[in-house]
């Protein structure tokens, strides 16, 4: 029965966070991993428009072959970047332990990352491969997306909870929408980006663990 682990990583732990090195309050959203060939190109998303230094300093970096500007937006910018995931030790230890990533959020302190593994043993296996990698590997929360007894909230982590239950009553999924996420986080004194990403993990947290479930008995 599979597993997801909430887990936070020290941005210079792994290559992968050395490379993509932000400042300030900017933040870094992964979007997915793209397979092209034997490798997996990260297409992810720079919060706060991303400067020239970024992109200058990701290019010096010994292990990237290229980074590509995808889309800009007023506040956010998408890249490409094609890389050597195999001096990764935590991007190989998902491989090698068939870890599904499912999100990845990095600031320039630390990355938090949910991951599925197939078993609870393959989650061990990957956290002891990551402490040999001498990778200061956090867990958050461990759950079991397919458990029929999972409590009344379905994954939730209260804070996600309180989020969405408050976008609801506010109108921000009525059409048109009644609020904005910006209004939203002010009512719960955070960050417009911080609702939106706690907004966006309930959602799947809400899928993975009605949806997901059901799709897979049928």
């Amino acid at each position: 029965m599979s597993v997801i682990g909430e887990i936070r990583v020290a941005s210079g732990d792994f290559e992968l966070g050395q490379i993509l090195t932000v400042e300030g309050g900017a933040s870094i959203e992964l979007e997915s991993l793209v397979p092209i060939a034997d490798a997996a190109v990260p297409l992810f998303w720079i919060h706060d428009r991303a400067r020239e230094s970024f992109v200058e300093s990701v290019q010096e970096h010994p292990a990237v072959n290229e980074i590509k500007r995808v889309d800009v937006f007023e506040d956010k910018t998408l890249f490409t970047l094609d890389w050597d995931v195999n001096q990764d030790h935590l991007f190989g230890g998902m491989q090698e332990y068939d870890g599904q990533l499912l999100s990845a959020i990095g600031t320039p302190e630390e990355w938090e990352f949910e991951i599925r593994f197939p078993t609870h043993d393959a989650l061990s296996s990957f956290t002891s491969h990551c402490k040999e990698a001498q990778i200061s590997l956090e867990i958050v929360r461990v759950y079991n997306p397919t458990e029929p007894d999972v409590g009344p909230w379905y994954g939730l982590t209260d804070p996600q909870r309180e989020a969405i239950e408050l976008a609801v009553e506010m109108g921000y999924y009525d059409i048109p929408r009644g609020c904005t996420t910006k209004e939203v986080a002010d009512e719960l004194g955070i960050s417009d980006q911080a609702v939106t990403e706690r907004l966006r993990r309930a959602i799947v947290s809400l899928v993975s663990y009605t949806l997901v479930p059901m799709k897979s008995e049928g």
